[in-house]
């Protein structure tokens, strides 16, 4: 029987950020994978020899001295990832209306070049980047420097981010040009908070960032960093239960009939499947429970993936944000079942820079559209999956069409994911693709403590504050504090 000082249950950004820690500050650790493929949302697969990345489709905040750079340079993994910057007159682009308006670079740009659409509204767009950075320098280097790993932003999760646009900016369509990109962390007009809002646009506004050649470089970076400090990491190792005897956590099961030890568990799947796996405890109430098994989650992603002939469609260094409607807030209540808005992305490829090899196309899902599969498992769901999905693609093609984008006969093949996949291949509850909702009316609802009332049992990853690799990121680094201390931590990073 294996012993370890801690292991770390699920391989998401998270789970690997933690273990790459927490093994380079001299812990024993064992990270354990249900499925083949490492990664989570950063995982990349393989259709014919294509590159199709799941989740993470760029990422801010990673020019020189900038917070993720930061990280990833703490972690040792900076020099060795292959990233491209987006462009910067236009890293976003959003369609709204008929019209097309750019999200540039930098503050004083991306001021610049909304308000040669909205020249009335320069000062108000001033406000609102101002605002942005405000809440972005919460987790700046320079706190890190100082052994703090974020400032308490409290306020900002208890604003709309729907209503402080809205109080700064009076021009409607302009309002809805800043939300045009709330697909990124599933926003939704009524719930969204102004943290999440902030935190994530001024990441991108600084320094976005796509990954060459696939996200899962980042996954086998830390995996490598992980293993160099004598941990371990292993695939196809479900966890099916965690051991609790006297009050604390002893280890878990894997794959139903092995037993591994470990004086720490960290949790890097979703809460409520954390309690599920757990053994019954007095130390976790079943308030606790109750509390976290009624909170509600995000919706997911049907992605279609376009596999595109060689050279036969031009790579753009953006990523495009259409809406069909006046109002760019997702809304299935009135639009049931119906493609509404979408993002388009383009993999970047080290082979071809120049065309498109593989372009993603994202939009909102609910679970519930696929009730009728919802007991099936992948590649056995039948031939109506097929068609829904089939019917799905159709859809968003036509809808991508009335933009004026076409792609003719440039299209090779076409292979898409919905929110079950997202369920059976990621873990996430009901296929969410953002994890727990955090609502502006009432945050503390939506938040779950790294701690559990089980002394050696932690909990991380999207669903505990911001989902995104920043997020996720500032999460990991808050629950490896409980073990390290917080300005060691802080100052470890921010002097790297």
């Amino acid at each position: 029987m294996s012993k370890y000082d801690i292991i770390i249950i699920g391989s998401g950004l998270g789970g690997l950020e933690c273990g790459a820690i927490l093994s380079k500050e001299g812990y024993n650790v064992c990270v354990l994978e249900k499925n083949e493929q490492f990664g989570g949302c950063f995982q990349t697969y393989q259709r014919k020899g294509h590159l199709l990345d799941t989740g993470i489709h760029y990422v801010g905040s990673l020019d020189e001295g900038q917070i993720m750079s930061q990280y990833f340079r703490y972690f040792g993994i900076m020099d060795k990832l292959k990233v491209r910057r987006l462009d910067d007159k236009a890293f976003d682009r959003i369609y709204y209306r008929d019209h097309i308006y750019d999200y540039a670079m930098g503050n004083t740009p991306f001021v610049d070049t909304l308000s040669r659409a909205f020249p009335e509204e320069r000062e108000n767009l001033q406000r609102y980047v101002n605002l942005l950075q405000e809440v972005g320098d919460l987790i700046s280097v320079d706190h890190l420097k100082k052994g703090i790993i974020a400032v308490e932003g409290m306020k900002y999760f208890g604003m709309s981010a729907a209503g402080v646009i809205g109080e700064i900016i009076r021009n409607r369509d302009l309002q809805n040009v800043l939300a045009g990109s709330a697909l990124l962390y599933g926003g939704l007009k009524e719930v969204s908070t102004f943290y999440q809002h902030a935190m994530i646009n001024n990441s991108y506004i600084e320094g976005a960032y796509r990954f060459v050649d696939g996200s899962m470089q980042v996954s086998l970076e830390l995996i490598n960093v992980i293993r160099a400090n004598g941990g371990t990491v292993l695939n196809e190792s479900e966890v099916t239960r965690i051991f609790v005897e006297n009050e604390k956590v002893q280890g878990v099961e894997i794959n139903g009939e092995e037993r591994i030890e470990s004086g720490y568990v960290i949790s890097n799947v979703h809460p409520q499947r954390t309690l599920a796996l757990l053994d019954k405890s007095r130390s976790i109430k079943n308030a606790y429970i109750s509390r976290i098994n009624s909170l509600e989650n995000t919706y997911g992603i049907f992605t279609l993936y376009l596999i595109m002939k060689p050279g036969s469609y031009a790579y753009q260094n953006r990523n495009l944000y259409l809406h069909g409607y006046n109002d760019v807030w997702y809304d299935r209540k009135n639009y049931p079942g119906h493609v509404t808005n979408c993002m388009i992305s383009m993999q970047a490829s080290s082979v071809d820079e120049m065309h498109a090899d593989v372009i993603s196309i994202l939009t909102p899902m609910y679970i519930d559209e696929l009730a009728e599969w919802k007991d099936t498992l992948p590649g056995r769901r039948g031939e109506a999956y097929k068609l829904f999905k089939q019917e799905k693609a159709r859809q968003i093609l036509e809808f991508i069409r009335q933009h004026g984008i076409e792609f003719g006969d440039a299209i090779e093949t076409m292979y898409s994911t919905t929110p079950l996949s997202y369920r059976d291949y990621t873990g996430t509850t009901n296929g969410s693709a953002y994890g727990i909702i955090k609502p502006y009316k009432c945050p503390q609802i939506g938040f779950v403590s790294t701690r559990t009332k089980l002394g050696n049992l932690f909990l991380t990853g999207q669903n505990l504050n911001v989902h995104g690799a920043l997020g996720v990121t500032l999460t990991a680094m808050i629950t490896c504090a409980e073990f390290l201390g917080q300005e060691y931590l802080a100052k470890k990073v921010g002097n790297a």
